[in-house]
């Protein structure tokens, strides 16, 4: 008969799957780093799976690992929310619509669960969604035919017309395949990444984003695809035909066509991506979009 699996097993299971490091969870969680490493290997058991590779320098979660971890978070914040019921209560029970624009990535990756959990808690509320560029979000903010915004707040060329509210934040890591001469490498410098063949994606703002990395390196890399399909990226990177930088969330560890692709940390500190909501603050929002970016906020910082 199996162990039960424990709260405190999860959250540092979390821990160490955000840290990348069971030394750095151990201190988030002021236990010891032994602590850490016995949760993680009692889950692993229990699982029949390894939730990490072990690095030289820390450790990153296998595919197993990413599956056990979306569940994991879910079940942390379920507990969250079942422990803090004033504001559970004040988010409930809103009926009304809002119009909401969202970019690619942040559709696919970030927002079903939580607008799923939000309609489940308010089912008199109507949410439609707009798949939008970052452009056409601020147009449409200006414009008046959006409630609110959510997307890559990182990418925005300016924040001062916005009040925003970061939702998630995700390191941003060189993809590359196995058998190019910086696949396995612990990290790479932003001037090695220079001299490849560079692939990019050209959604969400990321051409101009992405250009800024380069700023201060001599040497710019050659952009040999810009594609708006994420797909494309990874098939040419499981095929050895280029690199590219983009952030964990929309990681995945092979190409369509079955090729490893590996996620490289860059020394030179990229910055993460940040992702959230942001609204004009020439325009309050209305009562139930307000009801709904306060879900927003309080279910992805609990």
């Amino acid at each position: 008969m199996s162990k039960k699996v424990t709260l405190k097993q999860i959250r540092y299971f979390v821990s160490a799957a955000q840290t990348g490091r069971f030394s750095q969870a151990a201190l988030q969680e002021h236990v010891s780093q032994s602590a850490i490493t016995s949760a993680v290997l009692d889950l692993e058991q229990q699982l029949g799976v390894s939730l990490f590779d072990r690095l030289q320098h820390g450790v990153a979660l296998t595919e197993a690992g990413r599956l056990f971890y979306r569940h994991a978070v879910f079940i942390l914040d379920s507990v969250a929310e079942a422990m803090s019921m004033p504001l559970s209560e004040a988010i409930l029970g809103s009926e009304g619509k809002i119009v909401v624009a969202a970019s690619y990535t942040m559709l696919g990756y970030f927002l079903p669960e939580l607008i799923a959990r939000f309609k489940r808690a308010n089912p008199n509320v109507t949410i439609d969604l707009l798949d939008l560029s970052l452009v056409e979000m601020e147009e449409a903010l200006a414009k008046g035919t959006i409630d609110m915004a959510i997307g890559s707040i990182s990418n925005l060329p300016s924040r001062k017309p916005y009040h925003t509210q970061v939702l998630m934040r995700s390191p941003r890591r060189l993809w590359v395949s196995p058998t190019h001469p910086l696949g396995n490498r612990d990290s790479v410098s932003l001037e090695e990444v220079a001299n490849c063949p560079y692939l990019i994606l050209t959604i969400d703002g990321a051409v101009e984003f992405t250009n800024k990395f380069w700023e201060n390196i001599p040497t710019k890399p050659d952009y040999v695809l810009q594609t708006s399909s994420l797909e494309s990226v990874r098939g040419f990177v499981g095929q050895g035909l280029g690199v590219t930088i983009l952030s964990d969330m929309v990681y995945r560890p092979w190409s369509l066509d079955g090729k490893k692709i590996n996620a490289v940390r860059i020394e030179d500190g990229v910055p993460d991506l940040e992702g959230g909501i942001f609204w004009l603050k020439t325009r309050p929002l209305t009562k139930v979009a307000d009801t709904f970016q306060r879900f927003l906020i309080y279910a992805s910082t609990s």
